[in-house]
């Protein structure tokens, strides 16, 4: 396996695993969006782009492009965590804000890797 494989892999597990909360309506992802004033289309539109940016991830001509969606989906999260939300949401130990930070780091340094090889 690839490190790219690997980082694409670890990107999707993390984003895939949050869409069943988003789009089931699970009360942790309501209270979410509900705090940041975005429930339901904040919280039905960001499951939609993470599905987007998951698919885009393996198929071969778009992987970059999910690589940037990924990218700045997990940043907004990751900011929203540091100035909205806090760190820990509703006792999770921090756990949303750790999952968004390393699939951040994932899909920054699969982007690397991506031009790194166009060029």
């Amino acid at each position: 396996m690839s490190i790219s494989f690997i980082l694409r892999l670890i990107v999707t597990l993390i984003l895939g695993q949050t869409l069943f909360f988003k789009f089931s309506a699970a009360p942790e992802s309501v209270y979410i969006f509900s705090a940041l004033h975005l429930e339901p289309y904040g919280r039905l539109g960001a499951g939609f782009a993470e599905l987007v940016a998951c698919i885009l991830l393996w198929i071969p001509k778009y992987k970059f492009l999910g690589s940037v969606l990924s990218l700045f989906l997990m940043l907004n999260a990751v900011l929203l965590h540091l100035f909205v939300l806090g760190i820990s949401v509703q006792s999770d130990h921090g756990i949303l804000f750790i999952m968004a930070v390393i699939a951040s780091m994932a899909s920054g340094i699969l982007i690397l890797r991506i031009k790194k090889h166009l060029s």
